[in-house]
């Protein structure tokens, strides 16, 4: 089997297996868990963010400057995605962006937003498998396994994003399904490619890193001060902790494919 069919076949079953996991969790949860839920997804996006992909994105460029810049930009593009969703929603008389109907859901923004930058994430994680399996076999499997681990909790963040966000759970399936598609061609991008991209990958992690904060910290974290009672913020800081903890426990675990 040449070496390109292995990268191919790996990055595939981690995306299916990664997504497997998220959508059983998703379709399995019932629609009144999903306010809840949605605590530990911004546990998860600020787990990924600030412990595994804006790390990752140093470690990779050895440049805090450059991945700040892309940091930054990354904030004010997505600033700028959601004013275009906002301007789209106000062409009427009342604006429904800020819920003025009484709609929970927020007509797509976060859930637009995160499909974004999950697509970046996952064509960088599709370079780095790529790379490994360049270097070699067992390094590559090793990266493979670490990427699905560091997956599988992000995939169930976005995937409640997603349900959050007001789309239905096929939907949020499918763009789960599309954004991994990224991973298989980030793959063959670095598998014919990898030298001329290397520059650019701190760049695309810290996009996807910017998308996870603007994500948690502008969408989804103002709606939990919708509850104010004490039981409520315990019950919320229980799971934002239960998100970043499950991230840094596979990070602990597994480690950056070494």
């Amino acid at each position: 089997m040449s070496t390109l069919a292995i990268i191919l076949i790996a990055t595939a079953a981690g995306s299916l297996l990664s997504l497997l996991l998220a959508a059983v969790l998703a379709f399995s949860a019932r629609p009144s868990w999903v306010p809840v839920l949605v605590s530990y997804a911004i546990g998860a996006l600020l787990g990924a963010s600030l412990l595994e992909v804006l790390p990752e994105a140093v470690e990779m460029g050895g440049d805090i400057e450059t991945v700040a810049k892309a940091l930054l930009g990354g904030i004010l593009l997505f600033f700028l995605l959601e004013k275009l969703v906002l301007w789209r929603h106000c062409h009427e008389e009342v604006c429904e962006a800020h819920g003025s109907h009484g709609h929970s859901h927020d007509h797509g923004r976060s859930g637009m937003m995160i499909t974004v930058g999950d697509t970046f994430h996952n064509f960088v994680d599709g370079i780095i498998i790529a790379g490994a399996f360049l270097v070699d076999f067992r390094l590559g499997v090793v990266t493979a396994l670490a990427i699905i681990a560091h997956e599988i909790p992000q995939e169930i963040g976005d995937f409640l994003i997603l349900l959050h966000s007001g789309y239905t759970r096929t939907q949020a399936l499918l763009l789960n399904f599309l954004t991994g598609v990224a991973t298989l061609i980030g793959a063959l991008v670095g598998y014919y490619a990898l030298s001329m991209l290397e520059g650019w990958m701190p760049v695309l992690l810290g996009m996807a890193g910017a998308s996870m904060l603007y994500v948690a910290l502008s969408d989804l974290i103002p709606g939990l001060h919708k509850r104010a009672e004490i039981g409520a913020t315990l019950q919320q800081l229980a799971l934002i902790g239960l998100g970043i903890g499950s991230v840094g426990l596979v990070g602990h675990l597994i480690g950056h494919g070494s």
